[in-house]
């Protein structure tokens, strides 16, 4: 498709409680794929939304939109069922890749130990839960109310924020990976975080050797999780 515009701006749009941002193209508001007005809860979000239109060249790639196509799956399909998509990503918190670890007499366990154990120590701290560890792949249920005291924490989450986190999610197989990184404060880094849930990928590439196929896949997935931890994260400041 063919560059149609020349201008963008960001616009204020009043609502019924809040002030929200709209993408201006020569001073036509942006639509989602389902029709709704783009409007995002932030200015730094919008800003970001905006700098995706102003990089295209004389033809728009559909593919140089992430955030673009983020913000469309949060308003057409989370805000109409955040229900639905916080429910999914409690059934990631039953087998987050965090408390599963080797056998402990593995050389594997050692470094998930000294790696995920902090991670997991703080989040269950911050949140006032406890989650349980497993040693081998035979599920393990965690405690109903650490589980509800999740979904409470996820039905929280504006619909931008909870977009984010899904996306997050599905990448680490980890919900405490993803609300770690959500939450983490300003200068930490997310993709430790990331790191830290890709460790077993990570040992099995120093183990066996560095696949350029699985490497170059895993650097995309990389990618995608810091995209969609900026994204979670403007939508809130």
């Amino acid at each position: 498709m063919r560059r149609f515009y020349k201008d963008v701006t960001l616009g204020e749009v009043p609502g019924a409680q809040t002030l929200g941002y709209q993408v201006l193209l020569d001073g036509r508001g942006v639509k989602t794929v389902g029709g709704a007005a783009q409007l995002v809860p932030t200015q730094g979000l919008g800003e970001a939304l905006a700098a995706e239109w102003r990089r295209q060249g004389e033809k728009i790639d559909p593919k140089s939109l992430p955030l673009r196509d983020m913000a469309d799956y949060a308003i057409d399909v989370v805000a109409s069922d955040p229900v639905t998509i916080a429910a999914g990503l409690i059934a990631y918190a039953e087998t987050d890749t965090l408390c599963y670890r080797a056998d402990p007499d593995e050389p594997l366990h050692a470094r998930q130990q000294a790696v995920w154990e902090p991670l997991l120590s703080a989040f269950e701290a911050a949140h006032g839960i406890t989650l349980v560890r497993v040693s081998g792949v035979l599920h393990r249920p965690q405690p109903p109310e650490t589980l509800a005291t999740l979904q409470t924490k996820l039905t929280t989450l504006d619909p931008f924020a909870l977009a984010g986190v899904e996306a997050m999610t599905k990448l680490a197989a980890s919900l405490v990976t993803a609300l770690a990184a959500l939450d983490a404060a300003d200068g930490e880094e997310p993709l430790a975080l990331w790191q830290a849930a890709c460790l077993e990928e990570e040992w099995q590439a120093e183990l066996w050797g560095r696949d350029e196929e699985a490497e170059e896949r895993r650097a995309r997935r990389e990618a995608d999780f810091l995209r969609a931890c900026g994204f979670a994260r403007l939508a809130r400041c």
